[in-house]
């Protein structure tokens, strides 16, 4: 797979899992780019914590400075949706009515914990509302490249910082999809581009292979 087709390639899968009323919170990265692979039946509330409910793009006359994504980036919101205060919009998250957030990952492990926040020596904004979401979506998925550099991202356990710890439901990367039960790493889905060999190798955890294991494309 190029290169320039991975980030994409992993967003369309995500918007997959995502159903129709669905509010869903989107971290910084890949996940912002999920949106535009919804199919056009499924209508989701995107809920940011920075303080918008009914997020959307940009648009063509876009405002930088004060209505931005998770990242940073411009965004806007729908007709319909709102501006909310910093203690509303965790209220929301905190409280459960979130369904659904997908967040980047520098690291996951085989008990579902994630490190996505710090790598010890650079400087880095902080967690941002990360570890509420982890706790307080009903449905956690972590969207991301398998490897770095070549090396394994889906661990026996994360050696960085933690978010949160068990708190991912699925994973799914530009290899796989990957669903963390009780008794650990389940592999559901796999890109025919990769041999389930070739996945396990790039991946520290175990895999169990799902006796319905089937393509992601």
């Amino acid at each position: 797979m190029e290169k320039s087709q991975i980030k994409g390639f992993i967003a369309a899968r995500v918007a997959k899992e995502l159903k129709d009323g669905d509010v869903v919170n989107l971290g910084i990265g890949v996940p912002t780019l999920v949106p535009n692979y919804l199919p056009q039946d499924v209508h989701v509330t995107l809920q940011a914590e920075i303080g918008t409910v009914g997020s959307a793009p940009a648009g063509d006359n876009p405002d930088p400075i004060h209505v931005v994504d998770a990242g940073g980036a411009p965004s806007g919101v729908r007709p319909g949706g709102c501006f909310i205060d910093s203690a509303t919009s965790f209220t929301l998250i905190r409280g459960g009515h979130v369904d659904a957030t997908v967040l980047g990952g520098l690291e996951v492990d085989e008990e579902g914990s994630l490190s996505n926040w710090l790598i010890p020596g650079k400087k880095m904004p902080g967690m941002g509302g990360a570890m509420d979401l982890l706790v307080g979506a009903k449905t956690v998925i972590v969207a991301m490249e398998h490897t770095a550099g070549g090396n394994p991202k889906i661990l026996k356990k994360c050696r960085l910082p933690y978010t949160a710890v068990k708190c991912v439901n699925k994973i799914i990367t530009e290899m796989a999809v990957i669903e963390v039960t009780d008794k650990g790493l389940v592999l559901t889905e796999y890109n025919p581009e990769f041999t389930v060999e070739q996945i396990q190798a790039a991946t520290e955890a175990t895999l169990t292979i799902s006796p319905n294991l089937k393509s992601m494309v």
